[in-house]
């Protein structure tokens, strides 16, 4: 099997996107009685990769029947109209607020193009292709929809950003959930555990929302939760909840952080610096001693993401009150 894919049971195969580094971005392709799914696509140049492994598998492309889009950020999503035009009788499904933006990409264009600027969009995206209207449907909370008959069921889940659903899975007992339930980076696994960073990448970070929503995942008593970054994580259900648990710790520490430099006239300085203070705290509880700075290093562009997001958020919150939020 070639090193981009990874075999996870259940029918499940993570790709490994290519974007940025190793190990970073994946992209799944469920696989149930000859008929696929995929599950994120990367962007424009991992699509090679996404057909690679359909050929490994002994599938053609008209086997894919679904490409569901966890949300329209663009290394989740940025390939979808350029696959989908490999794909002959696939149907994008799509969150409702993304929707649109498959169809007519240009706004999300835009929308990235004011974070990272034209030079990394022409670098690590490409250009965008419209999915056809008429094979692009939104989804709905609770909607089921079936793999040859393997049942997935889609959830609403706000919190990293409006745009975003998570996909239910009983077979393996685990949910596809994109950014929701944060990043964990291989880097810092540590026998067997891993760890989850929460991602406030702009511009759509909503704290409230988030702690609903994990809560919400939680519910279903996973065993398994597959990230686009990255892979595979959870031992079992307790450490899946134990996860969610740290997760949701770290982001009420950003929260924090974000509110108590709110008027600070370095406030994004400021805010990457104690963020990044946060994380590796939290890592060395987590794996004891290791390499700060490497570990900053793998960070660096997470920082820099939740450090903007952060501001964005402060930025739609009402003005302060006599010092009252």
């Amino acid at each position: 099997m070639p090193d981009f894919i990874e075999d996870l049971g259940h029918g499940i195969y993570a790709i490994d996107t290519g974007f940025q580094r190793p190990r970073f971005d994946a992209a799944y392709l469920m696989v149930e009685a000859g008929r696929a799914a995929f599950i994120d696509t990367g962007t424009n140049f991992a699509v090679p990769r996404l057909l690679a492994a359909l050929e490994h598998l002994g599938l053609t492309p008209a086997a894919v029947d679904w490409v569901i889009p966890t949300h329209v950020h663009l290394d989740h999503a940025g390939g979808v109209g350029l696959l989908m035009k490999e794909l002959p009788r696939a149907r994008a499904l799509v969150h409702p607020r993304g929707l649109r933006h498959m169809v007519d990409p240009k706004a999300l264009w835009l929308s990235a193009l004011s974070v990272y600027g034209e030079v990394e969009m022409e670098r690590s995206y490409g250009k965008l292709v419209p999915v056809p209207a008429d094979r692009a449907e939104a989804s709905s909370d609770g909607q089921v929809i079936e793999l040859a008959g393997r049942p997935l069921r889609l959830i609403d889940t706000p919190g990293h950003c409006k745009h975003h659903h998570a996909i239910w899975d009983a077979r393996s007992q685990g949910w596809f959930c994109g950014d929701t339930f944060g990043l964990s980076f291989r880097e810092f696994d540590r026998a067997g555990q891993a760890w989850i960073l929460p991602t406030s990448t702009p511009v759509q970070w909503d704290p409230v929302a988030l702690k609903t929503t994990v809560a919400r995942l939680l519910e279903a008593a996973p065993t398994a939760m597959y990230l686009t970054h990255y892979g595979r994580v959870g031992r079992d259900a307790a450490d899946v909840q134990r996860l969610g648990a740290n997760m949701l710790t770290l982001a009420d520490g950003m929260t924090r952080i974000a509110l108590a430099l709110r008027e600070s006239p370095e406030r994004h300085r400021l805010l990457k610096s104690e963020l990044l203070a946060l994380y590796l705290a939290d890592l060395v509880q987590h794996q004891g001693p290791f390499d700060a700075d490497r570990a900053a290093e793998w960070l660096a562009m997470d920082v820099e993401l939740n450090a903007q997001g952060l501001e964005v958020w402060l930025g739609q919150m009402k003005p302060l009150v006599q010092g009252v939020p």
